[in-house]
């Protein structure tokens, strides 16, 4: 199935607790998004080689594809 929604568009978030917010799409899947700076989620990650200090992080989490809207490339 085909999306209206592709990685780089510029999206509104139309529904949910983060609505009015706008950010670029970095991952479109087939029915989740992952908008940039928006929906920031908290994670614990254990010590690694790439993250030595472990620790919490801030990474964005997924939207449903119904709760964005794509923004013409003209009205930003």
């Amino acid at each position: 199935m085909s999306s209206h929604i592709k990685k780089g568009d510029t999206v509104t978030i139309i529904a949910g607790n983060h609505r009015g917010k706008q950010g670029k799409v970095l991952v479109a899947g087939s029915d989740r998004v992952i908008v940039e700076g928006v929906r920031m989620i908290k994670k614990h990650a254990r010590r690694s080689q790439a993250l030595p200090q472990g620790g919490i992080i801030e990474k964005e989490g997924p939207i449903h594809i119904s709760n964005v809207k794509v923004i013409p490339a003209a009205a930003h």
